[in-house]
């Protein structure tokens, strides 16, 4: 709050604009400050001293000032008219302008104010007219303790100010010395610089001498090393730099200096020749001395000097066909020593001693020839392609400097050489082989046989290739095995149908069909365990399925044929015996008794029928659940089906035919299809003698004799042993029963056929007959 005090001249306190009045004395605040006086019609009044208490009285002090001006102007100007004054002077009137537009409250008063209120503490007259000297004198006392504080400063730069005049007339001196010496030593700089340029020249044609030497030039040392008789590193180190000065020759013949470069390059053409040649010689020296161990280790010098010949393809050519010979002659006596005397101290034991059992000696063998081809290869990578990257993996050996250079010539050559090595073992394994597949091995034998060697085909084709002698040898022996066991399932397929087993009574399947599918399964369990490469896929088992069933089906049908036709003598006789005795029985009976050659046939096709579906389900059921046979127990099951049906068809024929009523059963459906409402001879169905009322009659009464008769009046399929077939096969007999009635319900109820009365010939509806049957 700011608070503006006016006094009069014959007032001692304060006019406030709050009461109008006064204010007591005790209210003033003031901290001393500037007088302004200004008089006006002889009034005289002082304004002096504003106080900064905060920012809301400041605010509220503002106000009341410009109220209490705009009072006093007002006061002011009614004095001025009354007295009948004039205008105040130009002076005067300036000061009190300048006082009324001052602002009190700027950063600049504000902070003079609050410097003044530090030292300003007594606000009586006296030190209000004291203020000028007193703010005098505290500026004064401010620049004393100023100067006595950068005193030592001052002293300081004055003795720094000494030390560098010092300086200075040293450097003086040291220029006029240095003047003097230069105009003396002027020759002296000279003759130094021209010397220097001198030297750098000389230096430049030594560095020249030098480098053509270093490329162009052998040393001393460089060629007895190339010439002497032990073969060692600084020998690989000089025929590096002959080729090196060799490559320079090349690039020296396209300068003007084609002479000096045809010189040369003749000279060091000699020299590598020579070097070559005895390289060539040392390798192959080397290399016969691999074949006098089984696991040869092969020196980092005889690595470097392999690969040194590769430069030169036909020397390497020549050690690479030693090395071949070498292991080719090692790897034949190592593959008889293993059959015949086995391992050091004969451990391990001969591989011919398991010759008895194939399986084993085959197996033997070829885990030995793989174990070999490993090492072997091993050993010829690290001699023809140090520089290659084995692939521990099942898959070949990857070259992955030949790869990145797009070349496959080390590869090439690495699989002459296996195949040269290996190429002396074809021949008494393969003799071996054969032997071990003559000798009559069992089925599974011969199967396991046949998967061992297409699982070795494919694990020796991916490591030594597949155009090689003995992968060619072991792909000829898998044919082999394969037809070897085709053999012997066709051998046995022709035994079974030769000699086809007799039907049992109770028309079970013959112990060579649970023999048949006994088998096949552990050749399934095999074919399912067997162990197929990365780079292969598991042969074909359709053709193993049908080798070994397909005989056994048709030798159960060719017995189910037997004992038809046999059934079929035995009921003809029986019908002729019966005759006699067939006279003095009722119509019904003898329709029932009477059987015809066809039913007599049918009555004998039922058993071989049944017999066929058991077969068939003996063969399908322990099949379900392996994969490998899906395709043919969908065969089967078509084929179970088939024979179903034509069994269910049979029967029901029979039954009708029994009944009298299988002739008839076309006549009937004719009329249904509207095809014809007359027989042949222009009468309706009734007027017919064959679907009389008389002769019909007689037939539905068999047939419902059949139907409310004893329980074996139908067929119920007891020997077939399936149950859910036989509920399947009593069901669709059932169900074509009651279709037939229907037929002939329908035939009799149907006015245009003409039956007078046929709710006496068809006595049942169908619903009735269907709920007899059970459907």
């Amino acid at each position: 709050m700011v608070t503006r005090e006016l006094f009069g001249p014959n007032d001692g306190g304060r006019v406030d604009e709050e009461d109008g009045g006064r204010v007591s004395e005790e209210d003033e605040v003031d901290d001393g400050g500037q007088f302004h006086v200004l008089e006006e019609d002889g009034v005289e009044r002082q304004c002096y001293k504003v106080k900064c208490v905060s920012t809301d009285r400041r605010r509220r002090r503002r106000r009341r000032r410009r109220r209490l001006l705009d009072r006093y102007r007002d006061r002011a100007r009614g004095r001025g008219s009354a007295a009948e004054m004039g205008t105040l002077a130009p002076g005067l009137s300036r000061k009190l302008k300048k006082v009324l537009e001052s602002r009190t409250d700027t950063p600049d008063v504000l902070g003079s104010l609050h410097t003044l209120s530090a030292f300003y503490s007594d606000n009586t007259p006296q030190a209000r007219r004291n203020l000028r000297s007193t703010v005098e004198k505290r500026g004064l006392e401010i620049n004393r303790e100023f100067l006595h504080a950068s005193n030592t400063a001052q002293q300081a730069l004055d003795r720094v100010e000494e030390e560098v005049n010092a300086l200075a007339e040293c450097c003086d001196r040291i220029a006029k010395a240095l003047s003097s010496c230069t105009a003396s030593t002027g020759d002296i700089i000279n003759t130094t610089e021209r010397l220097k340029q001198e030297l750098e020249m000389t230096t430049q044609r030594q560095e020249i001498v030098s480098c053509f030497l270093r490329d162009y030039q052998l040393s001393n040392e460089e060629i007895n090393a190339l010439r002497g008789e032990d073969l060692n590193e600084e020998f690989f180190k000089a025929l590096s730099h002959v080729q090196e000065i060799h490559a320079n020759c090349k690039i020296l013949l396209r300068t003007h200096h084609q002479r000096a470069g045809l010189e040369l390059m003749d000279m060091m053409a000699v020299y590598q020749e020579g070097a070559y040649e005895r390289l060539c010689r040392w390798v192959q020296a080397e290399c016969r001395k691999l074949g006098d161990t089984d696991n040869p280790e092969v020196s980092e010098l005889l690595r470097t000097a392999v690969r040194c010949l590769k430069e030169r393809p036909v020397l390497f050519k020549y050690c690479a066909e030693e090395v071949a010979n070498m292991r080719h002659h090692a790897l034949f006596r190592r593959f008889i020593s293993a059959l015949t005397r086995g391992g050091p101290g004969g451990m391990p034991r001969p591989i011919e001693v398991h010759a008895h059992d194939p399986l084993r000696y085959v197996g033997d063998m070829l885990g030995w020839l793989h174990q070999s081809l490993a090492s072997e290869r091993e050993l010829v990578l690290a001699l023809l392609d140090p520089d290659a990257v084995v692939d521990t993996g099942p898959t070949a050996t990857r070259f992955s400097k030949n790869l990145e250079n797009g070349s496959g010539k080390a590869e090439s050559d690495m699989t002459f050489v296996l195949d040269r090595i290996f190429e002396g073992v074809c021949r008494p394994f393969k003799v071996r082989v054969e032997q071990a597949l003559q000798s009559q091995p069992s089925l599974i034998v011969s199967y396991k046989l046949s998967n061992t060697l297409e699982f070795y085909s494919y694990t020796i084709s991916d490591l030594l290739g597949r155009d090689t002698a003995l992968c060619n040898t072991i792909w000829t022996l898998k044919d082999a095995a394969q037809r070897t066991f085709f053999e012997i399932l066709r051998s046995r397929g022709e035994k079974l149908l030769r000699y086809p087993p007799l039907v049992a009574i109770d028309l079970s399947p013959p112990s060579a069909v649970r023999d048949g599918v006994s088998v096949l399964l552990e050749i399934i369990e095999i074919h399912n365990s067997m162990m197929v490469p990365a780079s292969a896929k598991k042969p074909d088992f359709d053709p193993v399925i049908s080798a070994m069933l397909d005989p056994i089906i048709q030798m159960c049908e060719q017995a189910a044929e037997a004992h038809k036709s046999k059934g079929s003598g035995h009921s003809s006789r029986r019908r002729m015996s019966s005759d006699s005795s067939q006279i003095s029985k009722s119509s019904v009976d003898a329709i029932l008794s009477n059987g015809s050659p066809a039913s007599s046939i049918q009555n004998s096709e039922r058993p071989s029928k049944i017999f066929l579906i058991n077969c068939l389900c003996a063969i399908q059921q322990p099949l379900l659940g392996h994969a490998v046979a899906a395709e043919y127990v969908k065969n089967l099951g078509s084929l179970i089906d088939n024979h179903l049906h034509v069994l269910v068809e049979k029967e029901v024929d029979a039954i009708l035919r029994r009944c009298g009523l299988s002739d008839k059963m076309p006549l009937f459906r004719a009329a249904l299809n509207k095809e014809t409402s007359t027989t042949t001879s222009g009468t309706c169905l009734a007027d017919s003698e064959d679907t009389s009322p008389a002769a019909l009659s007689d037939c539905l009464k068999a047939f419902f004799g059949l139907l409310l008769g004893s329980e074996s009046s139908l067929p119920e399929f007891e020997q077939m042993q399936v149950p859910k077939l036989r509920s399947e096969a009593c069901v669709e007999v059932a169900k074509s029963l009651a279709e037939a009635y229907d037929i002939i319900y329908n035939a009799i109820m149907d006015p245009n056929n003409g039956y007078s009365d046929p709710r006496s010939l068809a006595r049942h509806p169908p619903d009735q007959i269907r709920t007899i049957l059970g459907i």
